[in-house]
């Protein structure tokens, strides 16, 4: 349990890390300036959390998911990747089409970018936490209470960078309801299962963080803004 319960802050400091911070490395990238900073070390993305997330539904050593479980990862692992690598290319060439705005070109190239490569990558990442969520109320840690403070400061910073990156990605039709049917189900049923569970307590404190973010920017800025677009009107 320990072991895992440092999985899930090592978790949210990555994902921390490699999606919510990348847009701030906007400087040209030196040995190919055509690319951004952001977009090299974003090849990196998938190649360190996809490994993080295959830990996180092992549990523990000795506990390996069953078959369909691995097929079901992989397939959300596919469906991960290739909506991050679309997103990936699409938004550096992007760069590159903002003259050409009105052409075909541009408009298919923000299509990839900002519509089809979100869903399919965001849909990817509540997939795996939902799978992961099933992995761990089927193989609970019988006999051992966590003190559940990791797993609420690993959740609240998980659940503040899922909320900016369902807002600025514009999932919000999908990355909402998720985000609000796991805190309801938490809240009937897995209450008493938190303290031997700490991937629910984890996605939990997420997601129940997330929703209380949502509906806070609902209510103040009367609609899902865009972070980056909220900030110009600061």
């Amino acid at each position: 349990m320990a072991r895992l319960i440092r999985l899930t802050l090592v978790f949210a400091l990555l994902f921390a890390v490699l999606i919510i911070g990348l847009p701030f490395l906007s400087s040209q990238f030196g040995p190919y300036p055509l690319m951004k900073t952001q977009d090299a070390v974003d090849l990196l993305t998938p190649l360190v959390l996809i490994p993080v997330y295959w830990l996180l539904l092992q549990l523990e050593p000795g506990r390996s998911p069953r078959q369909v479980e691995t097929i079901i990862f992989l397939i959300l692992a596919a469906l991960w990747v290739e909506g991050q690598g679309m997103h990936l290319a699409a938004n550096s060439i992007g760069h590159l089409t903002e003259a050409f705005t009105g052409s075909d070109a541009a408009a298919l190239t923000y299509f990839y970018d900002e519509v089809l490569s979100h869903y399919m990558w965001h849909a990817g990442v509540i997939g795996l936490s939902l799978l992961l969520l099933y992995r761990q109320w089927k193989n609970p840690f019988e006999g051992l209470r966590s003190g559940l403070g990791t797993e609420t400061g690993a959740g609240i910073l998980h659940g503040l960078n899922y909320g900016l990156m369902v807002l600025e990605g514009e999932t919000t039709p999908i990355g909402v309801p998720a985000a609000a049917l796991v805190v309801i189900f938490v809240l009937a049923l897995g209450r008493g299962r938190l303290r031997q569970q700490p991937l629910l307590a984890f996605f939990f404190v997420a997601y129940l963080t997330a929703t209380i973010l949502f509906l806070i920017w609902r209510v103040y800025w009367g609609s899902f803004i865009e972070p980056f677009d909220a900030l110009k009107l600061i």
